[in-house]
């Protein structure tokens, strides 16, 4: 678009270009004319008789259009080729004066846009020359602003590189924490896998059959209430596996003995979460079966891993108990490692802290799964994750595990 200056200075061109033109008579040859070329020089619109004020004012018009247009075609000319110089002269140095240049020839309110607007203004023999000269014009402030911006970065990673010192000391990289559980679970496992135990893993969404069944529960066991296990919506069958027992089914199902395994992972009973109970927890369970298996193996195995896990002075005892899937069961309680057997609040002035069940595998379980019990015994067991890392890091509520705490969290750097 014009500027007001130039419009005011357009304006006055035009009234004294018009002002000559009356002054030099340049209405007086059509006074000669007869009305039949009057009507054929003003395009057969000439619809009354022709009058020499009418000849005259018409001439007016014609003239007065004619010169308007030329002279304005000449100033929206003059503009472009003025944006061309500017844009081929330009030489911005910094990157504010690059982006300067872009929001001024190249951005979304650019200067260009309005003079596309201006061929209107254009005579029409000059129209297409016009609209070259404008594409030309963007496209060279566009190649201009490529050009400067690739220069700009270029001399950016020179500097930088430049500047880099590759013989100074790296900036310090803050280092993260496996939680807790993580800690607990390699171990554990850790510790089984010395004496050859080997780590197996199954699904979390598991059937009734493999869960409750192979692990000889009863159809009438509490565990198989609605009310203590989470089942899939409209199915008695598909579960979410409240012990990771399943795996050891699966593993005698599929695999000969001799089987030496343990099962870490997640699981899920309807319990209500406080500071010793929650609705999901981890569980490692171990199982091994081969000729001859008694339970004195079972107690040094365990005693073993006791003493790899709390200290080489950990003594263990076993209490009668009663599990399904095994025969006889015990649960496994070891000396208080926080008190040393003198009394506190973790082992409720016992002297005692109870770990982990177990027992020998019940021979149902053996038959269900397709093993041989007369040539087959074998021994089970199974702790919860949360609380032997509770006990170990003297953690005095199980909710303190799921909430994700960065606080928390940190106090087990330098435990990895």
């Amino acid at each position: 678009m014009l500027d007001k200056k130039r419009c005011s200075t357009l304006k006055k061109r035009v009234e004294h270009l018009f002002f000559k033109v009356i002054l030099s008579g340049f209405f007086l040859p059509f006074l000669l004319f007869s009305k039949k070329s009057l009507r054929s020089f003003f395009g057969g619109q000439l619809k009354r008789p022709a009058t020499l004020p009418f000849y005259i004012s018409k001439s007016y018009l014609c003239a007065f259009n004619f010169i308007k247009k030329e002279i304005m075609s000449a100033e929206i000319f003059a503009i472009v080729n003025q944006f061309k110089s500017e844009i081929e002269n330009a030489t911005p140095s910094t990157k504010e004066e690059v982006e300067q240049f872009r929001i001024r020839f190249v951005g979304s309110k650019n200067v260009l846009k309005p003079l596309f607007g201006e061929i209107r203004n254009v005579e029409n023999e000059r129209k297409k020359e016009y609209g070259q000269l404008v594409n030309a014009v963007k496209d060279a402030a566009e190649a201009k602003f490529q050009a400067l911006k690739n220069a700009s970065e270029s001399a950016e990673e020179e500097v930088s590189s430049q500047d880099l010192d590759l013989s100074a000391p790296p900036e310090p990289m803050s280092l993260g924490a496996h939680h807790p559980i993580t800690i607990t679970m390699n171990r554990i496992v850790d510790i089984f896998s010395r004496i050859g135990f080997n780590v197996a893993e199954e699904r979390e969404i598991e059937d009734d059959w493999h869960n409750f069944t192979a692990m000889n529960t009863p159809a009438d066991h509490p565990a198989r209430d609605m009310q203590d296990t989470f089942y899939l919506k409209n199915s008695t069958e598909m579960l979410l596996r409240t012990h990771t027992s399943s795996v050891q089914s699966r593993v005698m199902m599929s695999q000969a003995p001799p089987i030496r395994i343990i099962a870490p992972g997640r699981v899920y009973r309807n319990e209500t979460i406080s500071a010793r109970a929650h609705c999901q927890f981890h569980q490692v369970e171990g199982l091994y079966i081969d000729e001859n298996v008694s339970f004195a193996e079972m107690k040094q195995t365990l005693l073993y891993f006791a003493q790899e896990m709390y200290g080489p002075d950990t003594k263990i005892r076993m209490r009668p108990s009663y599990f399904p899937f095994t025969e006889p069961s015990a649960e496994v309680d070891v000396t208080c490692f926080i008190c040393d057997t003198k009394g506190c609040n973790v082992c409720k002035y016992t002297g005692w802290v109870e770990i982990m069940g177990c027992g020998m595998v019940d021979p149902a379980v053996l038959k269900n799964c397709g093993i041989d019990t007369e040539k087959y015994t074998g021994f089970a067991f199974g702790m919860g994750i949360e609380r032997q890392a509770m006990m170990l890091y003297s953690i005095n509520d199980i909710r303190l595990l799921f909430e994700n705490d960065v606080r928390f969290l940190k106090q087990f750097t330098s435990a990895i």
